[in-house]
């Protein structure tokens, strides 16, 4: 965590957050590229991230996404939460559909499998999330959808 997370947990729990997403994420995506992988507004703000490339189901062309991440005994959690909003992010059904991906987290890139968590283990995982971000809860209550948890282990 860096001096800049309690702001960016405040800014997370902003009602209105949700409608800024697309912009939040087109930002993201063009300071990663811009810094050539180096920097994303996940590691301005001192938080745990990732770049999650994986295979479009319908289009078959690799899409990158960069997602707020919680490492955890040599794996790595994400959630699909959108902010809480009410769609859920299309990297999800992505990687539902893939079963595996490949991740950039620091300077490593590597392959992954991965499992979507449910029941009491997703349950414990969530307790694990909310540790590093708590506004998952916040998201949680947003929305009528259950947040989807992955668990991903290198290949």
């Amino acid at each position: 965590m860096g001096l800049l997370t309690p702001l960016a947990v405040r800014i997370g729990a902003l009602s209105w957050m949700p409608r800024l997403l697309p912009q939040v994420v087109w930002t993201d995506k063009l300071l990663n590229r811009l810094t050539r992988g180096r920097v994303t507004i996940l590691d301005i703000a001192g938080l745990p991230n990732l770049n999650l490339t994986v295979v479009g189901r319908k289009s078959g062309v690799p899409r990158t996404t960069p997602l707020l991440c919680v490492p955890h005994e040599g794996r790595w959690l994400i959630a699909g939460s959108y902010f809480g909003g009410p769609k859920m992010p299309l990297w999800v059904g992505n990687l539902r559909a893939a079963g595996e991906a490949e991740i950039k987290a620091g300077r490593e890139r590597l392959g992954v499998t991965a499992r979507e968590l449910e029941g009491e283990e997703r349950a414990r995982m969530w307790q694990v999330m909310l540790r590093t971000w708590p506004n998952y809860a916040t998201y949680e209550e947003r929305t009528d959808r259950v947040i989807p948890v992955f668990l991903l282990e290198r290949r």
